[in-house]
Parts: C-alpha cells; sequence; structure tokens
C-alpha cells in the first residue's frame, strides 16, 4: 500500500486570472496541492488578475498577517462614466462627456487622493455591515450606508491618458495608472473618487496587482503552470521576505517553543510581526513585542 504524498508546507504565490474570484483559486489549489488546508492573503475582485498569495497547511497561519502589508496595482480608470459597481463589470448609472478635463485637473484629482484619507467602500465589497457582507445588501436592494474608513495610498501616478469613445458614444478618458497603497484600499473606490472630484464621473475598466508585500509578479505562476509543476516557497523563506528577523541562540530556541516571554530586543519594538529562527536557521514563530516581551502570534516549531 502507498502512502499518501504529505502535501508541501509554504507559500504559492498565483498570477490569478481575470473572471476567477479568489475562492475559485482557492479551490483549485486545493485539488492541485491535494489539501483542504488552502487560503489566501486578502482577496482579489473577479476582474482583477495579478498577485494572489496562497498559504498551504502550516503556512496558512501566516496569512492574516500578511494580509496587512502594503500592495501594488497598475489599473486603468475611465473617466466619464459610473457605474453600480465602480468596475466594468457594472451597469453604467451615468455618463458625462469628460474631453475637457486636463491633465493639471487630473493630477489635482489624484494628489487630493494619495497619503492617508478616508475612504468609502464600494457597496458591492465584501465588507460586513452589521455581520452581512456589503455586496449581499446591495444585491438584496437594501438601502445603506458604508463608513468611511482610513487608508493611505502612498503613491498614485498616471502613466497614460488616452482620449476614447464609450459604447454610448460619450467621449471620455482612459488614465493608465500605479497605485501603492495599505491593506484595504479599494482601487475602484479611488476610480470613483477621482471622477467625482473631477465631476465627470468615472469606474475602474482594468487592474492587475502587481505586488502584495514583498512577493510581486515575477514570482508568480498561472493555474496552469502550477498544474504542471507545484512551485511553494517554503514557510521559513516566506517569513524571512515578509517579516523582520530575529536570530535567537539554542537556549533562547528551546525556552521560547517550550513557551516562555522572552525579552525582545529594543530594535523590534513597534516593528509588528517578527520571525524568529533557531542558530540552524529553523523557523521557530512569529512574534510581536508586548511590554518588551515575545508575545507568540503563530509557532511553527
Amino acid at each position: 500500500m502507498t502512502s499518501k504524498p504529505t502535501p508541501p508546507d509554504g507559500l504559492v504565490i498565483v498570477d490569478k486570472p481575470s473572471g476567477f474570484t479568489s475562492h475559485d483559486v482557492v479551490a483549485k489549489m486545493r485539488g492541485i496541492a491535494r489539501t483542504r488546508r488552502v487560503g489566501h492573503a486578502g482577496t482579489l475582485d473577479p476582474m482583477a488578475t495579478g498577485v494572489l498569495v496562497l498559504g498551504i497547511e502550516r503556512a496558512t497561519k501566516l496569512l492574516g498577517h500578511l494580509a496587512l502589508t502594503e500592495k501594488e496595482y497598475l489599473g486603468t480608470i475611465r473617466l466619464g462614466q459610473n457605474t453600480v459597481t465602480d468596475d466594468a463589470e457594472g451597469e453604467i448609472t451615468s455618463s458625462t462627456d469628460a474631453s475637457k478635463v486636463t491633465r493639471e485637473a487630473v493630477d489635482a484629482g489624484i494628489a487630493e487622493l494619495t497619503g492617508a484619507i478616508m475612504q468609502v467602500p464600494s457597496k458591492v465589497s465584501a465588507i460586513k455591515i452589521d455581520g452581512v457582507r456589503s455586496y449581499k445588501r446591495a444585491r438584496d436592494g437594501e438601502d445603506f450606508d458604508i463608513p468611511a474608513r482610513p487608508v493611505t495610498v502612498s503613491s498614485f501616478a498616471v502613466y497614460d491618458v488616452r482620449d476614447a469613445v464609450a459604447e454610448d458614444g460619450t467621449p471620455v478618458l482612459d488614465l493608465v495608472v500605479s497605485v501603492v497603497c495599505s491593506s484595504g484600499t479599494y482601487i475602484r473606490a479611488l476610480a470613483r473618487d477621482l471622477g467625482a472630484g473631477l465631476g465627470v464621473g468615472g469606474h475602474l475598466t482594468a487592474l492587475r496587482r502587481t505586488r502584495v508585500g514583498p512577493y510581486k509578479l515575477d514570482s508568480a505562476r498561472t493555474l496552469d503552470q502550477l498544474q504542471q509543476e507545484l512551485t511553494v516557497m517554503p514557510i521559513a523563506d516566506a517569513a524571512d521576505a515578509a517579516f523582520p528577523r530575529w536570530n535567537v541562540d539554542a537556549k533562547r530556541a528551546r525556552l521560547l517553543t517550550n513557551g516562555v516571554r522572552l525579552e525582545m530586543p529594543d530594535e523590534y519594538a513597534g516593528a509588528g510581526p517578527v520571525a524568529v529562527f533557531d542558530p540552524e536557521g529553523g523557523f521557530l514563530a512569529l512574534v510581536e513585542a508586548q511590554k518588551g516581551k515575545a508575545k507568540s502570534l503563530a509557532v511553527f516549531s
């Protein structure tokens, strides 16, 4: 009798195809990796493509912490039309001639949406309002408000401005943009708000996520490629790339794995999650400084 192969521990960086939900990708990966223990570090809209970080087996314990890292996108914003969903998947609700919008006005509008801002997510987002997903409330025809949330847009740049004509004949402007932002930022909400600020409306027509924390598109693989060869980043390498590294000696490693809360060096105060490694380079745990001591977030030894 042959034993069932052990699923690999680690991260898989997927180049998500358009039309797939993040859950669809997780379901596909469960089949490829032959395990139920698969999760993702932050959703990507069905329309969007690009970097989706998946964890397999023990690496699923890293995902909640990875989800909080900075993200980078390339996208296209259409000025001149609003949609129900703030992206190209939704029905157009208004059209306005955007041909007179100047580059100076666009740059000023983008400056308003850069830095620490308050953002109202799209009504068809997955945010929960009183325990119910916003998109479900919207689908059920409810009238409701989503409170604005603080997000940080550290970079919002326009690479190209293209004159275009929408299907209904409205002159529109298509902006090719790049955005670097904090977790929880909605790019389609930026498109909506930019259009609103310019008085012509706006929505997102294309989006590609090029980075999640330290994981970039050049290390991502398509589902077809992963079906051929499952490429897994070992859990120790994944932690080393994403978090500050704290190397401890054998005695401290032993104490930590026995549940003792070690004194942490001052350099890690306020650093967020820190990856702890033993003298052999083994990944022991993810900890956080709390009153100078290491509070365990997840143990891997």
